[in-house]
């Protein structure tokens, strides 16, 4: 098994885009039921944070977070459980009780004396001006937002924004962790330190934290429990002694 992991990392270091890595493991994935692809990502996560392993990780905690719902990650953690993964196990957990789902926001007052429909304000979102910026990040509704994300205008100041909002817009969440906007630190750090993203997209995320990170995840009054727990364990894992060459 270390030679398969080996060779999906060796492809995954071949690949220039961060959503390229992504694909690849969704598609290796699959529906999420064989042992083999537990024990292969099991590996991948238990990589050390060698500046020739990070795309690795970063790939895998992208394409976990991405599919913090799918149904192929509960497959995936049953084995990784049945089998005893931790590195993988650690990187699933989810919360003991059902996060409650919070009303969407209201929308937000265009100027146009009269509530603007979706489509019109999708059609804002694909070439806004600075100005309505700040209105289409407030907006609710998932299609606007999806527009917005796809924006080339858009900044990573503006995704800060996005991803910090309280109540947290948790659909608008979701879509940043299906691009490539999770390979920025800020962005990362942003929606872990929410107390309203989906512990399965913050869980993920806490792999690829630098200690100073980590430290603040772990002493931070806002996260969520098991977000400073994880953040606790990493720091002790980064503490030991690498494992011997070839192990």
């Amino acid at each position: 098994m270390v030679e398969e992991a080996e060779h999906v990392a060796t492809v995954l270091r071949s690949l220039q885009a961060a959503t390229l890595r992504v694909a690849y493991l969704r598609q290796y994935l699959g529906d999420g039921c064989a042992p083999e692809v537990a024990q292969v990502f099991e590996l991948l996560a238990a990589a050390r944070v060698r500046a020739q392993e990070r795309e690795v990780q970063l790939a895998l905690v992208m394409l976990l977070a991405s599919l913090c719902e799918d149904p192929a990650l509960d497959r995936l953690a049953e084995s990784a459980a049945a089998l005893e993964l931790n590195n993988l196990s650690r990187l699933l957990r989810r919360a003991p009780a059902v996060e409650p789902t919070p009303s969407l926001p209201p929308i937000p007052d265009y100027g146009a004396g009269r509530e603007l429909s979706v489509g019109e304000r999708k059609a804002m979102a694909r070439r806004p001006s600075r100005a309505a910026f700040d209105k289409l990040l407030r907006d609710p509704h998932p299609l606007v937002i999806g527009q917005l994300l796809e924006n080339p205008r858009l900044t990573e100041d503006d995704l800060v924004r996005l991803a910090a909002r309280r109540p947290a817009n948790v659909e608008a969440q979701r879509r940043i962790a299906r691009t490539e906007w999770l390979c920025r630190p800020r962005i990362r750090m942003t929606l872990i330190h929410n107390p309203g993203t989906p512990l399965g997209i913050a869980l993920p995320l806490v792999a690829v934290c630098t200690r100073p990170e980590l430290e603040q995840l772990r002493t931070s009054s806002e996260c969520p429990a098991l977000v400073r727990q994880t953040a606790e364990e990493f720091l002790v894992l980064r503490s030991l002694p690498p494992p011997p060459e070839g192990d």
